[in-house]
C-alpha cells in the first residue's frame, strides 16, 4: 500500500507533526519551509511526517528530495489515492511523539500556531482543536455547509466546538494511536477521543486563503460523512453497554413476531383459513423470533467484549 522513506532511527521525539498531502506540488516545499523554523524554535525534539496520498503532479519527487536532505522529516508514500482518513491513520501510526499535531498541507493552516497549541496542551488537555475564527474560504462552497455540518456534528456527538472541520489539532499521542480511522472519521477524532475519556479544548488559530491548487472537498462527500456520523453517535451512546442497543432491536422483532403470530391465529381460528395457506405469516413469525433471539445474543457477546476490554483501561498511581 505504501513505501516509507525514513531517516536513521533516533530517540522518540516530544512532538510529531502529521500532514496529509495530495497533489500539492506548488505548496509542499513552502510548507516545509514554514514548518521547519517553528519546530526548531520549540526547544524540544521533533519530527514531521508528510503522507502523500497518491499524488500524480510531481509532489512525490519533491518529498523524496526533502526527506533525503532533512533527517527529521519522514515521508510515507501511498501507491494510490486512499483518502484523507487513510493518510492520517498511516501518519498517526508512524508517530513516536508524546504530542501529535495534525494539519493540512495546503498552506491554509499556519505552523506558527503550533506553539500555542502546545501551551494549551500543557494545561492538562488531551485534545486542543483549532478554531478558524476568521475563515478565508468561499462563503457558499465552504463556509455555509461547514456551519451546518458543525452544528449537526456537535449536537450528535456532544463535543462542543466552534469549528469541528479545522484540521489543525494537537493530540495526546498515546490516546491518539489507539484510535482506528476509516471512511471520513478524521473529521470526528475529538469525538472518538472523547469516548476514550479525553479532555478537549479549543483555541483560535490563523487561517489563510488557498494560494495554490484546488480544494479536495466537495458536496459529494456529504453522504459518507453522515454515515460515519451515525456510526459515531451509536458508538458514543452504546459503547459502554451495547446490550441496551441490541435489546431494543430484540424487543422490536419480538413484537413483530407476536403481531404476525396474532394475525396467523386470527386467520386460522377466527376466519377458519387452512393453516397450509398461511405460510407467509408462519414464516414471518419464525423469522422475527429468530432475529429477536440472535440480537439478544449479539448484545450479550458485545457486553462480554466491552467488559473484558475495559478491565485494564485505568491508571494506577502509587503503590
Amino acid at each position: 500500500m505504501s513505501a516509507h522513506l525514513q531517516p536513521d532511527p533516533s530517540a522518540p521525539p516530544y512532538l510529531s507533526v502529521v500532514v496529509p498531502i495530495y497533489n500539492e506540488v506548488e505548496s509542499v516545499e513552502r510548507l516545509w519551509q514554514a514548518i521547519h523554523p517553528v519546530m526548531e524554535g520549540i526547544g524540544k525534539s521533533w519530527e514531521v511526517i508528510l503522507v502523500d496520498d497518491g499524488s500524480r503532479d510531481g509532489t512525490r519527487a519533491i518529498l523524496r528530495r526533502l526527506a533525503a536532505a532533512h533527517p527529521q522529516l519522514r515521508v510515507i508514500l501511498f501507491r494510490a489515492n486512499f483518502g484523507q482518513s487513510a493518510a492520517m491513520a498511516a501518519g498517526f501510526a508512524a508517530t513516536r511523539g508524546e504530542i501529535v499535531v495534525a494539519m493540512d498541507g495546503d498552506l491554509q493552516n499556519d505552523p506558527l500556531d503550533i506553539p500555542n497549541l502546545l501551551d494549551k496542551m500543557a494545561e492538562g488537555y488531551d485534545v486542543v482543536s483549532g478554531w478558524r475564527k476568521n475563515r478565508k474560504d468561499k462563503l457558499v462552497l465552504r463556509k455555509v455547509p461547514s456551519k451546518i455540518a458543525n452544528k449537526l456534528i456537535c449536537s450528535l456527538t456532544d463535543v462542543r466546538l466552534h469549528d469541528t472541520g479545522c484540521s489543525l489539532k494537537a493530540f495526546r499521542g498515546e490516546m491518539l494511536r489507539r484510535i482506528a480511522l476509516y471512511g471520513e472519521l478524521h473529521r470526528f477524532i475529538p469525538a472518538l477521543m472523547r469516548i476514550e475519556g479525553a479532555e478537549i479544548a479549543e483555541l483560535p488559530v490563523r487561517h489563510h486563503p488557498r494560494r495554490f491548487g484546488t480544494s479536495k472537498y466537495n458536496l459529494s462527500r456529504t453522504f459518507r460523512v453522515v454515515m460515519d456520523l451515525t456510526s459515531i453517535r451509536l458508538l458514543m451512546k452504546y459503547l459502554v453497554n451495547p446490550l441496551v442497543f441490541f435489546s431494543a432491536l430484540m424487543f422490536f422483532f419480538l413484537l413483530c413476531g407476536i403481531g404476525s403470530l396474532t394475525a396467523l391465529l386470527y386467520m386460522v381460528i377466527g376466519r377458519g383459513a387452512p393453516l397450509g395457506e398461511m405460510n407467509v405469516l408462519l414464516t414471518l413469525t419464525v423469522v422475527f423470533w429468530t432475529a429477536a433471539v440472535q440480537f439478544f445474543f449479539f448484545g450479550l457477546i458485545g457486553k462480554l467484549i466491552v467488559t473484558t476490554g475495559t478491565r485494564k483501561t485505568f491508571l494506577q498511581i502509587g503503590q
